[in-house]
């Protein structure tokens, strides 16, 4: 397998990174449909974890099993299929080598009082993604928690141990805790500095969410406003992440959230491509529906990438 040449200068924006983690890199980037394009659609199933297995898979009971994502991302020709531990660990030699896999390496639950602060803890290592064949590990942060500099620190250390390892990571940057009201946590100020965090913590991808137009700082609303930072539309906001992710020199993906209808995930992934975003990291809209309306949905999301939508 060759690599593309967009795909070898994405791969030149990591100067500090070894050869084992730009050849995990590499292979996320040329695997599947859009292989060697730049852009990527992950499929992400951490969801049981963090609200339950009622919420995330009786819509589509198939979906109960771990081995129907994993052939889901594989039929649909994704990037990649990320998910915890116990997940990767049910698949992991019936499918091994058939689509790289993202090792979730922290989790919550809905279970904790909604007092305690937004934490995660942390339930793999970087040795079982190297005993699972992972390509990178997955790790939240939460910027606006008390608990977000102990975050901070231990992904710090775990990537560190990742890269010397050969393996890249994933970094999920949700603002979420005290000092955020519902209003600031996908506002645009608050989701630009979210992936700036990201990227001085040295994630190789970034997985943020996609923003709206409140800006929730006071501060930085001054500067949004006397620079005349455009954050018009969903495109506008997505360009402006990208700014913050060292001018695009990392790569970042958009989440796709809760299930919703079919015309507005289509809009989010025009709205990435048209913003220069890398892709599309979705879960809930697609294994909670029917196994062939999935596909055709990521197919569409995969001609929207290609720019033939």
């Amino acid at each position: 397998m060759k690599a593309t040449r967009i795909v070898r200068n994405i791969l030149a924006n990591y100067e500090g990174e070894t050869p084992g983690v730009k050849a995990n890199l590499c292979r996320i980037l040329m695997q599947g449909k859009l292989g060697g394009s730049g852009k990527l659609v992950i499929l992400p199933v951490d969801q049981g974890f963090e609200h339950g297995p009622a919420r995330s898979f009786a819509p589509n009971p198939a979906a109960y099993d771990p081995h129907y994502h994993y052939q889901l991302a594989i039929d649909a020709g994704l990037s990649a299929y990320a998910a915890p531990l116990g997940m990767i660990e049910a698949g992991a030699d019936t499918f091994a080598g058939q689509i790289p896999t993202i090792l979730k390496a922290n989790s919550a639950n809905s279970l904790i009082p909604d007092e305690a602060p937004k934490d995660q803890a942390i339930t793999a290592t970087v040795d079982d993604a190297l005993r699972l064949g992972c390509s990178a590990i997955g790790f939240t942060i939460y910027p606006g928690s008390s608990a977000g500099l102990d975050m901070f620190e231990e992904i710090s250390a775990m990537r560190q141990e990742a890269a010397a390892k050969g393996i890249a990571t994933v970094i999920w940057s949700y603002p979420r805790g005290e000092a955020l009201d519902k209003d600031g946590e996908t506002a645009i100020d608050i989701g630009a500095y979210a992936a700036q965090i990201a990227a001085l913590l040295g994630a190789h991808i970034i997985k943020i969410k996609l923003s709206s137009d409140h800006l929730s700082l006071s501060e930085a609303k001054k500067v949004y406003e006397n620079e005349g930072i455009d954050i018009s539309d969903q495109a506008a906001r997505v360009r402006h992440c990208m700014q913050a992710s060292f001018d695009g020199r990392r790569i970042v993906v958009f989440s796709g959230g809760s299930k919703k209808g079919a015309d507005s995930v289509y809009d989010d992934a025009r709205a990435i491509r048209d913003g220069g975003g890398n892709g599309s990291i979705i879960g809930r809209n697609t294994f909670q529906r029917e196994r062939g309306e999935a596909l055709d949905m990521l197919g569409k999301i995969i001609d929207i990438y290609k720019g033939r939508d």
